[in-house]
C-alpha cells in the first residue's frame, strides 16, 4: 500500500464501504478523506496523484473503521452542514437533518409576517441542541431578539460556539426544560421546536447510527411518541403573545395525534400542517387566539 495515491485510496475505501453496507460509500470516502487531510474535497481530485503518507494512511484507517462501526459522518468530523451553515456537532447533539430546514424555511415566513409591524419580536426555540435551528434564523433574519434553551448543559456549550462563529452571539442560551427556567410573564411571538418524538419502543428499531451515537435524550418521545409535545402545547400558551405562533417538527405519521391534543388545548385558534417535499406531513403551525 506503500505507493497509494489518493484517487487509489478512495475507490478503495469506496469498495470496502459497500462490502460493509455504508451508505453513500464514495461520498463518505471523500468527506472522511478530506477531513484526514484538512483539504476540501475538490482538492482530492486536483492531487488525484499524490501519494498518502504513512501517518496519512494511519490516521485514515482509523477513520474507516469507526464509520464501518456505524459511527455517524457527523461525529467523526465534527461538524454538519445545515441550511446556510456548517454546524459544529458531538456525541452531546443530535445531527441536523434536511428534514428539519422545513421548520427553519416556515419560521423565516413567519417572522417576515411579524417584521411588517414596528416593534421588536422575540423568538423562542425550545430544546436547541447544536442551535442549527435558532442560530440558522438569526443568520437569515437579524432583526428579532433570538432565545433558545435545552435542558443539556453539553449541548448549550456546543450550541454557543456555533452561535459565536455564525452570528457573532446574537442568541441567548440558557438551561432548562422546557419553559422551567422562564417567569410567568415572559412572552414571544414564535416559539418553536423539534423535540423528540420517536415512540420509546420503536428506538431499538433505528439505524444503527442512530440508536448507538445519537443523544437518547433527543430521542426518546415516550410510549407513544407524544409526552415532548403535550408539554410544550400544554405550556406553550401562557408564554405566546395573543396571536403568537408555536411551530413543532413531527413525525409524518403524527397528524392525527397532534389534532387530537391540539382540541384538548381551548388557548389555540388554530392548527395546520405543512408538508415536506415528499408530501409527509412534517412540521403543525399552532395560532394561539387573540383574546
Amino acid at each position: 500500500m506503500d505507493d497509494w495515491t489518493i484517487i487509489k485510496i478512495l475507490s478503495w475505501t469506496e469498495s470496502y464501504f459497500k462490502d460493509h453496507s455504508i451508505d453513500s460509500p464514495r461520498l463518505t470516502a471523500e468527506i472522511l478523506l478530506a477531513h484526514c487531510l484538512c483539504v476540501k474535497r475538490l482538492d482530492l481530485y486536483l492531487q488525484y496523484d499524490r501519494p498518502l503518507q504513512e501517518n496519512e494512511r494511519l490516521d485514515f484507517k482509523a477513520l474507516i473503521k469507526r464509520r464501518r462501526n456505524h459511527e455517524p459522518v457527523a461525529y467523526i468530523t465534527g461538524e454538519k452542514g445545515f441550511f446556510e451553515a456548517d454546524f459544529k456537532v458531538t456525541p452531546g447533539v443530535l445531527i441536523p437533518r434536511p428534514d428539519t430546514e422545513l421548520i427553519v424555511e416556515q419560521a423565516i415566513k413567519e417572522i417576515n409576517t411579524l417584521r411588517k409591524e414596528d416593534t421588536s419580536k422575540t423568538v423562542l426555540e425550545l430544546g436547541t441542541g447544536s442551535g442549527a435551528i435558532i442560530v440558522s434564523l438569526a443568520k437569515k433574519v437579524p432583526g428579532p431578539l433570538y432565545f433558545a434553551s435545552d435542558i443539556s448543559l453539553s449541548a448549550l456549550s456546543v450550541a454557543r460556539e456555533n452561535s459565536k462563529k455564525i452570528v457573532e452571539n446574537r442568541v441567548l442560551f440558557f438551561a432548562g426544560s422546557w419553559f422551567s427556567p422562564l417567569r410567568n410573564n415572559q412572552r414571544f411571538d414564535l416559539i418553536l421546536s423539534n423535540p423528540p418524538y420517536i415512540p420509546f419502543a420503536d428506538i431499538q428499531d433505528l439505524a444503527p447510527e442512530i440508536q448507538k451515537f445519537e443523544p437518547l435524550l433527543a430521542l426518546d418521545g415516550g410510549e407513544d411518541g407524544l409526552d415532548c409535545f403535550r408539554s410544550i402545547l400544554r405550556d406553550a400558551s401562557s408564554h405566546l403573545v395573543p396571536g403568537g405562533t408555536l411551530l413543532l417538527e413531527m413525525g409524518f405519521d403524527q397528524k392525527e395525534s397532534m389534532e387530537k391534543l391540539f382540541s384538548s388545548c381551548p388557548a389555540y385558534e388554530s392548527i395546520e400542517f405543512i408538508r415536506d417535499l415528499a408530501g409527509h406531513n412534517r412540521v403543525v403551525k399552532v395560532k394561539k387566539s387573540i383574546d
